[in-house]
């Protein structure tokens, strides 16, 4: 096991998860329910199955598109989304 690989996914995805539309549907869900177990097994299920869902993608696209290839897209779309962002954030103040 690639512990160092292990501990950066974790950390990457675990501070990106911080206060995203998820954790705070998943609040929402929390404060409106007396029963907390269901919703975090349903959250955390849901989680992993999109999670499931991307290493399956990113292993078939490797196999397709170079590693160069598929950084520079993630890069560009989070360049793009973070534009949007402030657009938006700079439209409301």
């Amino acid at each position: 096991m690639d512990w160092k690989l292990l501990v950066t996914v974790f950390g990457t995805t675990f501070l990106a998860e911080l206060g995203d539309k998820t954790q705070l549907s998943t609040l929402s869900f929390a404060c409106a329910n007396k029963h907390p177990l269901p919703i975090f097994l349903g959250g955390s299920l849901a989680l992993v199955c999109t999670t499931l869902l991307a290493v399956l993608l990113g292993a078939g696209l490797q196999r397709v598109v170079p590693v160069k290839v598929m950084h520079g897209i993630a890069s560009v779309a989070f360049i793009v989304i973070g534009i949007i962002l402030l657009a938006k954030t700079l439209r409301a103040a």
